[in-house]
């Protein structure tokens, strides 16, 4: 299966073009376009406020805010529905199960990317976890490394690992449907979807309609384990406290 017919890097490439096409421009209201709601989404996309800490580097907002507004709307009408219905119809235990198995699969690129980031610690943790869990586990149902053994779980990724070298974050950046990120982070995501995908490949013998649905599956598994609702924190201006947030919390997973 060819790495463009891979949906994230679609959404990635998306992403990158939107950059250039509309990115650089401040999205504002036109004359005589309606005046939305107060308490409207496009109101809150929209507002702005001298009091907001603008301390983050988006010189992309136009482009971010349209794609914020986009992943709101996806998210209400495509993506909650989809989960809430996985979650309705799949017990628990078989739930838990699914989330085990793309968890072990996303060590596989914790473990490569501990070994970039010479973190002895944490390769050796991640190796034990991948060697248990994909054997007594069974290819990872099971987390028997943190429910049996206490092995704690490492989360580390390609982004990390670039600003582990000095890499700076570079302007803020909104994904369809992934939302914040970075430029540097965006890269980071895309080296370890392509890492993932093909050890995936060279391990198993998978039909593309396989792939596609093991890909839905990850996608519906890892929102449903995102607690994030987009506007339920009643302020106007949550794209700059998302925005501030994020940036905040992924400066300080590199430093750890």
């Amino acid at each position: 299966m060819t790495i463009a017919k891979r949906p994230v890097l679609t959404c990635l490439i998306i992403g990158v073009i939107g950059l250039f096409l509309g990115g650089c421009s401040t999205a504002p209201v036109q004359q005589g376009e309606a005046e939305p709601a107060f308490f409207s989404p496009e109101r809150l996309i929209l507002a702005d406020t001298t009091t907001a800490i603008e301390t983050v580097d988006d010189p992309w907002q136009g482009f971010n805010r349209t794609i914020y507004r986009f992943n709101y709307h996806f998210d209400r009408y495509v993506f909650l529905p989809v989960v809430r219905g996985y979650q309705w119809i799949t017990p628990d235990f078989v739930e838990a199960g699914i989330h085990n198995f793309f968890n072990n699969l996303r060590d596989v690129t914790t473990l490569i990317n501990s070994v970039l980031q010479l973190s002895p610690e944490k390769s050796l943790e991640t190796a034990s976890r991948l060697v248990w869990n994909s054997t007594l586990g069974i290819f990872g149902l099971f987390d028997v490394a943190s429910d049996w053994m206490e092995i704690p779980r490492h989360q580390e990724d390609f982004g990390q690992t670039l600003g582990y070298w000095g890499v700076g974050s570079g302007p803020y950046l909104v994904l369809p449907i992934l939302g914040p990120s970075s430029a540097r982070d965006a890269v980071g995501l895309g080296v370890d979807w392509i890492v993932r995908s093909e050890i995936q490949d060279r391990a198993t013998d998978l039909e593309t309609w396989q792939e596609w649905t093991l890909t839905g599956l990850n996608a519906v598994d890892t929102r449903a384990n995102v607690p994030f609702r987009y506007f339920e924190n009643g302020t106007p201006f949550e794209y700059n406290w998302v925005r501030l947030l994020s940036t905040t919390k992924r400066e300080i997973e590199i430093a750890k």
